[in-house]
């Protein structure tokens, strides 16, 4: 490790707080250009919500986040994580069971998706392919500023011109019927934004529930369109929209970016909770640890969420006060729950009996849009859904190590969840909760109360303690226009720089916000090596 000695004490070039996806990225890539790094995470093992866990003997769960799509491209190949264990295997589309018996199926086979569709809208399966093209140009228009450095607005500096004009090159070049079509997207409900495209109600809601994922936002929600198409932006081995598990769990996408770090000299301490982050004159200088350890360095990277980084950590003090204000009006409602099984036997969907291809994708109860409307409702008024919208793995199907041989662990999102609960806490409702999830699935699936052998129940109120997610919101900040790009957290402070000199954010409540996708810690760390 390369360290320096000041007096008797170890001074770093740089500390990363948190070993979440972010950090491990911010901190690989502050080493791999030379500077001697240290990690220090909390809890016992890195991932933070990318993590898993063997909650029931035998059973191994993705116990937070799921799936993999938007780890960006450049990122796994920079460094190098398939040499480190990473290795994504493909879902095969998205089933839909409907409550009349029938379902919705689409594959990454387009012929077969479009026979699919056909059974319910002839002007739907025609249009599916023109709509899929028309994301994937949407997604290319914003792909390109998802690795780019916010400008910013106020200033004349040359960095905030040039980029300014990289922005209006980009747009020039979409062509004006792209930039109407992406201005409209931006602003627009999932629902209005699909109502232009289809008019099957379980195919539009199916799609539509990627704009709800992670948001306290309803379909019919504007700016839920947005976050449809951040889902959109994924991909897989060269794939667009390709949504894939990571062999072993989620945890294993944490060990690859562990193991990438600790090749280029990251030191990595787990156990090691921070108390607050030192200043002196206006600049970070260290952290203060639990344990009372204070430990030096030149840069200090917080991949905690901004709430948790600047209101817990930092006196207010040392802030200036309209940042203040703006970190505390910065929205991060809490919204999802997670629900994890151990099965004896698959579920046996009564629409498709038996094993099946639709098994080894994603499972979406999703049947129409006023089921995710009411499902929203519930949440509206500070309760959990009573007939939640479900997001649904089941990761032994395609990875037979995540269970033992014959029986299956199943992977449940669910929205909605609010993290504000009316005259109740989550601690006396959590099983009710489960219960509620399992209660709408066997409806689907009668076999499935019979089959489960252990259970695990996630609310976003467990996620703030585990995890340390304020409010258990798993985007560190809601994905909305207002909180986009050089809005991301707070205005003026988009660049990943804070107020306090040498603190930098690089966790997914910077830009270009959240899902596994690394992007706010590479981006942080080139604003950190220019310092």
């Amino acid at each position: 490790m390369r360290y320096h000695i000041v007096g008797n004490m170890k001074k770093y070039d740089a500390i990363v707080i948190g070993a979440g996806h972010n950090g491990l990225v911010n901190a690989a890539y502050l080493a791999r250009a030379g500077k001697s790094v240290l990690v220090l995470e909390k809890r016992d093992l890195v991932g933070g919500a990318t993590v898993t866990e063997e909650i029931v003997p035998g059973f191994k769960f993705s116990v937070f986040s799921y799936v993999v799509s938007l780890l960006r491209p450049e990122i796994i190949e920079e460094l190098e994580l398939p040499k480190h264990g990473l290795q994504l295997l493909a879902l095969d589309g998205t089933f839909t069971p409907l409550p009349d018996g029938r379902y919705l199926a689409r594959w990454h086979d387009g012929e077969r998706t479009r026979q699919e569709i056909r059974r319910f809208s002839h002007n739907d399966a025609d249009n599916y392919d023109r709509f899929g093209l028309h994301m994937h140009h949407m997604s290319r228009a914003v792909r390109e500023l998802l690795m780019m450095r916010p400008p910013e607005p106020s200033s004349l500096k040359p960095s905030d011109l040039a980029g300014f004009n990289q922005l209006a090159r980009h747009f020039k070049g979409l062509g004006n019927q792209r930039f109407y079509d992406l201005v409209r997207l931006m602003t627009a409900s999932a629902t209005d934004y699909l109502d232009r495209w289809f008019e099957c109600d379980p195919l539009k809601a199916t799609m539509s529930a990627s704009g709800i994922i992670g948001t306290f936002l309803s379909p019919r929600s504007p700016g839920s369109a947005y976050v449809l198409l951040h889902h959109y932006m994924g991909e897989i081995d060269g794939v667009s929209r390709s949504w894939g598990f990571a062999k072993g769990g989620m945890g294993s996408v944490a060990e690859a970016l562990a193991s990438a770090a600790r090749s280029y000299g990251v030191e990595i301490r787990t156990g090691a909770g921070i108390e607050r982050i030192l200043t002196k004159n206006g600049r970070a200088t260290g952290v203060a640890l639990d344990s009372g350890e204070e430990i030096e360095a030149d840069q200090i990277a917080s991949s905690l969420d901004p709430k948790r980084t600047f209101l817990k950590l930092i006196e207010e003090s040392d802030l200036p006060a309209d940042f203040v204000t703006g970190v505390k009006r910065f929205k991060i409602r809490g919204s999802s729950g997670k629900v994890n099984l151990a099965l004896s036997e698959l579920p046996n969907f009564t629409c498709l009996p038996g094993e099946g291809a639709h098994l080894r994708g994603s499972i979406s109860i999703s049947p129409s849009m006023d089921y995710l409307e009411r499902a929203y409702d519930d949440a509206k008024y500070g309760r959990f859904s009573r007939r939640p919208y479900m997001d649904i793995l089941i990761p032994s199907t395609i990875d037979p190590s995540m269970a033992p041989p014959g029986k299956h662990v199943m992977s449940i999102f669910v929205q909605y969840a609010p993290y504000q609960l009316q005259d109740t806490t989550w601690e006396d409702q959590r099983e009710a909760f489960g219960d509620a999830v399992i209660d709408t699935l066997a409806e689907y699936a009668p076999n499935l109360k019979n089959a489960i052998i252990g259970r695990q129940v996630v609310s976003p109120w467990d996620m703030e303690q585990r995890i340390g997610l304020t409010e258990g919101n798993i985007f560190h900040g809601e994905l909305t226009l207002d909180q986009l790009f050089f809005l991301r957290p707070v205005a003026g402070w988009a660049q990943f720089k804070t107020p306090l000199d040498r603190l930098y954010l690089c966790g997914s409540g910077a830009h270009p916000g959240g899902g596994v996708m690394g992007a706010p810690g590479k981006l942080a760390a080139l604003e950190m090596l220019r310092t």
